[in-house]
């Protein structure tokens, strides 16, 4: 089975920019022309083939779905790899910004200051929505792949963080057991 591009697949146009309800119905439309359930009568060749392609269309949706992961897409599929394991170089004012964000999040855990954690929250959301926007940038407008790339490793940094920052304030949202 050959794997389609994630764009072709849903026709959708190759951009970063996505209208979501466009990708959710050509999810529908291509699920309902290749799920499983539809060749269960079938022999075991077309059940299987049936299998690959609602594979196929489930991972392509999740790429396509997510910023992180559509981004990361377009760069591979420009042929710049994003590298986030052996290209670990940052701009020094963004490390310095991850610092002072770890330093909140130590602090408001230690404090258990939920508001603190909001606060942090909003900072953190705001970053990513800017990033998210110049990924836009870099690749639909300036079709800089290279650059995109980079902001696609920074917004990593910034959703790993987000996630310790939800279980953070998930855990100071727990009831607390009561002392015996």
């Amino acid at each position: 089975m050959s794997h389609p591009d994630h764009f072709a697949l849903f026709a959708l146009p190759v951009r970063f920019a996505l209208d979501e309800s466009a990708l959710e119905q050509a999810h529908k439309e291509v699920q309902s022309k290749v799920h499983p359930d539809r060749f269960a009568s079938g022999s075991a060749a077309e059940r299987r083939v049936a299998m690959q392609w609602a594979a196929q269309a489930n991972e392509a949706y999740r790429t396509l779905k997510s910023p992180l992961a559509r981004a990361a897409y377009l760069c591979e599929r420009a042929g710049v790899p994003i590298l986030a394991e052996s290209n670990t170089a940052m701009p020094g004012i963004f490390l310095m910004q991850q610092l002072q964000w770890r330093e909140s999040l130590d602090d408001a855990r230690r404090d258990g200051d939920a508001p603190q954690l909001d606060e942090l929250m909003a900072t953190v959301h705001a970053e990513r929505d800017r990033l998210i926007n110049a990924i836009a940038g870099a690749i639909d407008g300036e079709h800089d792949h290279v650059a995109a790339s980079a902001l696609v490793r920074q917004l990593m940094f910034i959703d790993r963080f987000r996630d310790e920052v939800r279980d953070a304030d998930e855990f100071l949202s727990r009831p607390r057991e009561a002392s015996a």
